[in-house]
């Protein structure tokens, strides 16, 4: 007898496995082992049924009546079950006619239908559910066919299962439930799909991390907009009494701080250690976050005196709070930019943030960042972009507002200088009665100059309005030259 061992195979397993009968008849009449195990526990049926060897199979069980080689492997599985997690529907028909089918299951407590659904084999989960009607089954650990199918991201699968009568909301033993699986691991489309056939989105979990924690934690963004869409509690605590907003803000991920912000979420919540998302943003050294925090909660206290509800999307603007790239305030950041390298005190950045109502928080959030003798100058720019944003969003006047702001901060030199400008009516509004090619007088400085001058230039009217440069860059030109 011809016998090659290496991890306990046999020529005749080997036969079995690459499903050539011909070698097979051969070894049987050469006297090989029919019965032989490899160290696994698994014979020559276990072998076709895993490979799809039918002709195999029919041999061993008509020709030979091997029946006695349906034995379960060492992991407990049978034949069958073998075939099932291969997805080989011709396989699992012909055990069912050979009477060779089981609803027993391995060391697992996966039955077949486990093991097909797991690996996304939905023609064989079809087949399947013909014979076993127990579509809620779990395994050892607490898990049904449906749960598996969504944890390997295997949609269809998912689908097929539910239509069958699936409980779609069964958890493990772990309370883990199918929608924080499939949002931990960014099956965007699953997500959508389990969204769609109203799964439980406020499932008491074990360890405590929502769907939502899942997706953020993960950096899902794709699961994070489709669960926000579906009205998910956004600001759900999970063990660390945290939001997922506090965990973006640590991680330091704009995207998804920016996602979480313009949805709306609470940004007062503190952790069990006292912390709120800004001061973790701080402590992370995440200094685009703690900017989009802080502008977020000037931009929350402006509607709350308005009497508005901050989760209520604006309708005249577009909201963001990320670091602002955009060409039309380019000059207006530069200057800003100017101002706080070049005429602002190391003293002066604080009063300044103070008399805008930045709180204690957010100033030692910014200073928290950029330590050093030099370091006022970054932190007094990012004060003036941050407050820059809230003007842009809130004041339909920023020149008189800035004018306002200027005398509350303590800067009575620059305040006057913007009490002298000229009304920005008196240039953006001329009479409807103006040519369509007038001579407008537009205001330009020249650095470096201590005289401020005007040019005419010739622009093209369509209307009786002139749409003039921004009054509030030209207030800027005038008080930083």
């Amino acid at each position: 007898m011809l016998l090659i061992r290496k991890h306990g195979l046999t020529v005749i397993h080997l036969a079995a496995w690459s499903g050539s009968l011909e070698i097979m008849l051969m070894l049987v009449r050469a006297g090989a082992d029919q019965r032989a195990r490899n160290q696994d526990g698994m014979n020559a049926l276990q072998f076709a049924a895993q490979s799809n060897g039918v002709r195999i199979v029919e041999y061993l069980i008509q020709d030979l009546h091997l029946k006695d080689l349906n034995q379960p492997d060492e992991k407990g599985r049978k034949p069958f079950l073998l075939a099932a997690e291969r997805g080989h529907i011709e396989m699992i028909e012909k055990l069912m006619a050979l009477n060779l089918h089981t609803s027993e299951k391995d060391k697992e407590g996966n039955a077949a239908l486990h093991l097909a659904a797991k690996n996304g084999h939905s023609p064989a989960v079809w087949v399947l559910l013909t014979q076993w009607q127990e579509v809620n089954e779990t395994n050892e650990n607490g898990e049904t066919p449906f749960f598996l199918a969504v944890e390997g991201g295997h949609e269809e699968c998912s689908k097929v299962l539910l239509a069958a009568g699936s409980d779609i909301n069964i958890p493990n033993k772990l309370s883990i439930s199918a929608l924080q699986t499939a949002a931990r691991n960014g099956h965007a489309s699953l997500v959508s799909f389990l969204l769609s056939e109203n799964v439980d989105l406020h499932h008491k979990v074990e360890p405590k991390e929502s769907p939502l924690h899942l997706a953020v934690i993960n950096n899902h963004i794709t699961v994070v907009n489709s669960l926000i869409s579906a009205q998910h509690d956004i600001d759900v605590l999970n063990q660390r009494q945290q939001t997922p907003l506090h965990i973006a803000a640590d991680l330091g991920n704009v995207e998804l701080v920016e996602t979480l912000l313009k949805a709306g979420c609470d940004l007062k919540v503190v952790d069990k250690h006292g912390k709120t998302a800004l001061a973790l943003a701080a402590r992370s050294n995440h200094s685009l976050v703690v900017d989009m925090l802080i502008k977020a909660e000037r931009y929350c206290a402006w509607r709350e005196e308005r009497g508005e509800n901050v989760r209520d999307p604006p309708t005249s603007f577009t909201l963001t709070f990320k670091q602002d790239h955009s060409p039309e305030t380019r000059h207006i950041r530069s200057l800003l930019w100017d101002l706080a390298y070049h005429q602002l005190k190391a003293s002066e950045w604080q009063r300044q943030a103070r008399s805008w109502h930045f709180t204690d928080a957010q100033i030692r959030a910014i200073e928290e960042q950029w330590a050093g003798e030099e370091s006022f100058r970054e932190h007094g720019h990012r004060a003036l972009l941050i407050w820059l944003h809230g003007a842009l969003v809130t004041q339909a006047t920023p020149v008189k507002h800035l004018y306002e702001e200027l005398v509350h901060a303590g800067f009575p030199e620059l305040a006057a200088i913007a009490k002298s400008l000229p009304r920005p009516g008196s240039l953006a509004e001329l009479p409807g009665d103006v040519p369509p090619q007038d001579d407008v007088w537009m205001f330009t400085a020249k650095k470096g100059s201590t005289l401020w001058n005007f040019k005419k230039v010739r622009k093209n009217i369509s209307n009786s309005v002139i749409l003039t440069e921004n009054f509030f860059l030209m207030f800027l030109l005038l008080f930083l030259y």
